[in-house]
C-alpha cells in the first residue's frame, strides 16, 4: 500500500493576460500549496477502482480514475490500483482539489506500478488531464504560465498562514468556463503584477498581503450570487486584503502570523461559517 497526501492550493496572484487562438486563456501566476490536504491511498488490484468518502465523487468523470487510466494506456497495460480517497479540501471551491488528486495519482501509481516515468512525463500527462495538475507535480510553490502547463518552481521557507471562508452556495456547473466568459479585454494584464510579488518574495520573507491580486475578483459577485454576503461576513470578523480562491468561491486572506489567524477564523466558526486556519508548504 502507499500512501500520498493531496494539498490544497492559493493563487497568490492570478493574471490573465489574453485569449488564446485555441480557446483557452493565457495565464500567469504565483501559486502556493497549503497544508488542507485529501488523503490517497493506493493497493495493487486486478482493475482500476475508487472508494471516496463523498460517494457522490465515485464517478467515472473523477481526475483520480482518469489519471489512472491514462497512466495505464501510457505504460502500465495490465495494471491495476484499489484507491480509496478521504476528502478534506472543498471540491469545486477553487482550491484544486481534485487536480491534486489527479497528481497524487500519478505520483503513486508510477511507483505502485514500478513504471519509473520521468517528472516531465508525468507533468505532460497531467497537463491533459487539467491546467492545475502539473503543478501539482511540483507543489510547493511556482510561477504558472500558459493556460497553467508551464510551471516554473519558486523557492520559499518562510511559512504563511490563511482563513479560508467556504460560502455555502449552489455547486456552479462549468464554473471556471462561465468565470472566463464574465471578462473582457479591460480586465486582462501584462504579468507585471506577479512580477511585483516575486520581487518582494525570498527564501525567507513570504509575498506582503497588499500585493496580493485575483482577477476573478473583479467578477466574483456576478458569478457568484450571494457571495457579496459571504465577503461582508468575512470583513466583519475581521478580515482585510480579501481574495477569491482561484476560480472560487472560496475566499481567503493571509497572515505572517499563525497568532492573526485564531480571531477570525473563531469568529467565522462562531457564526456557524465553514472555515479553515491553515499554512503554506514549505
Amino acid at each position: 500500500m502507499i500512501k500520498y497526501l493531496a494539498p490544497a492550493k492559493i493563487n497568490l496572484v492570478l493574471e490573465v493576460l489574453g485569449k488564446r487562438n485555441d480557446g483557452y486563456h493565457e495565464i500567469r501566476s504565483l501559486v502556493q500549496a497549503i497544508d488542507l490536504c485529501d488523503t490517497l491511498t493506493f493497493d495493487l488490484a486486478d482493475s482500476i477502482s475508487l472508494k471516496c468518502s463523498e460517494p457522490s465523487l465515485e464517478t467515472p468523470d473523477n481526475l483520480v480514475i482518469k489519471a489512472a487510466e491514462l497512466l495505464r494506456q501510457r505504460g502500465g497495460q495490465g495494471k491495476g490500483a484499489r484507491i480509496k480517497l478521504e476528502k478534506r479540501i472543498p471540491w469545486a471551491a477553487g482550491l484544486g482539489g481534485g487536480s491534486s488528486d489527479a497528481a497524487a495519482t500519478l505520483l503513486a501509481l508510477n511507483v505502485l506500478w514500478d513504471l519509473k516515468m520521468a517528472t516531465s512525463e508525468l507533468i505532460d500527462l497531467g497537463a491533459r488531464l487539467g491546467s492545475d495538475v502539473p503543478f501539482f507535480i511540483h507543489c510547493r510553490a511556482a510561477v504558472i504560465e500558459g493556460r497553467g502547463e508551464k510551471v516554473e518552481p519558486v523557492p520559499v521557507s518562510a511559512r504563511s498562514w490563511f482563513v479560508l471562508l467556504v460560502p455555502d452556495l449552489p455547486k456552479m456547473p462549468d464554473k471556471t468556463r462561465r468565470l472566463y466568459a464574465c471578462l473582457d479585454s479591460g480586465h486582462f494584464s501584462d504579468g507585471h503584477l506577479v512580477d511585483t510579488a516575486l520581487k518582494c518574495w525570498s527564501t525567507d520573507m513570504p509575498v506582503t498581503p497588499s500585493l496580493l491580486f485575483n482577477v476573478f475578483d473583479k467578477v466574483a459577485f456576478e458569478a457568484f450570487p450571494g457571495l457579496e454576503a459571504y465577503w461582508k461576513r468575512f470583513e466583519e470578523a475581521g478580515a482585510e486584503n480579501i481574495h477569491l480562491a482561484g476560480s472560487g468561491p472560496t475566499l481567503f486572506t493571509l497572515f505572517n502570523s499563525k497568532i492573526e489567524t485564531a480571531k477570525i477564523y473563531r469568529n467565522l466558526r462562531n457564526k456557524k461559517i465553514k472555515a479553515y486556519s491553515i499554512s503554506s508548504i514549505i
